[in-house]
């Protein structure tokens, strides 16, 4: 008998068999949503309880949406395309419009940004984020979206004693500086974070990776160009995140 506890994820669930209508018509809301604060994603994380898919996988509608699954296959794939072509065009042209601060004004607000993430994500001896203990699996506590440019690709080839570093309640000045440095790219990515909306409509694996990365990539480059003293930090994710 399936362990009631047990989830899957919509990887998991089309690799079962089931397509992405499917899983919308017999599925309907995940048991379980939100961010991973294990890595890095603009997707959230949806979480099905394996015993209810397991229950919907012997009845007669599952039964009969597989039977009629393969002759919708064709078209639905061609929208696919349509679809993630349209998507890397608009993230292509989109204007990406970085808050342009005074330098102590950027830091101050990175400052409060990592406070307020320290306070929403614990920090552990290992400097991963972790959810409240009361969090449900792949809630991330009601962190902010932007738990992920803190995540543990964002924090590779940062010394552990860096990563493990409160924040100063005080003054940014004593903040070491590539602290400061690293809160400043976070606050940032945090402020564009509504660049994601473009990425609506879009759950394909495929595509949607492809997408994010060249969000992703886009995103860093507009903070690079708008503030030249963080251009290295933003080039060390794009090489860590991908």
């Amino acid at each position: 008998m399936t362990d009631r506890t047990t989830y899957v994820t919509l990887a998991g669930v089309r690799r079962r068999g089931w397509t992405d209508t499917m899983v919308r018509d017999l599925l309907g809301t995940p048991d379980i949503q939100g961010r991973d604060p294990r890595r890095w994603s603009l997707a959230p994380l949806r979480l099905y309880l394996l015993a209810r898919v397991e229950s919907v996988e012997r009845t007669p509608e599952f039964t009969e949406t597989s039977t009629l699954s393969p002759a919708r296959s064709s078209a639905a794939a061609a929208y696919a395309e349509r679809r993630r072509g349209a998507v890397l065009a608009a993230i292509r042209a989109e204007p990406i419009e970085v808050p342009r601060l005074p330098g102590p004004e950027l830091e101050r607000r990175a400052v409060r940004h990592r406070q307020l993430l320290g306070a929403r994500s614990p920090v552990t001896p290992s400097g991963a984020a972790r959810p409240p203990a009361e969090a449900p699996p792949g809630d991330a506590g009601g962190a902010l979206p932007v738990t992920s440019a803190e995540s543990p690709k964002a924090r590779a080839g940062v010394p552990p004693k860096a990563r493990t570093e409160a924040p100063s309640k005080t003054h940014p000045a004593a903040v070491p500086r590539g602290a400061l440095v690293r809160w400043q790219v976070s606050y940032l990515r945090h402020a564009l974070s509504r660049y994601e909306a473009l990425l609506d409509g879009l759950y394909g694996e495929t595509g949607r990776g492809e997408a994010e990365r060249l969000l992703r990539r886009r995103l860093y480059e507009a903070i690079a160009a708008v503030y030249p003293s963080l251009a290295s930090e933003c080039r060390r994710r794009l090489a860590v995140e991908g």
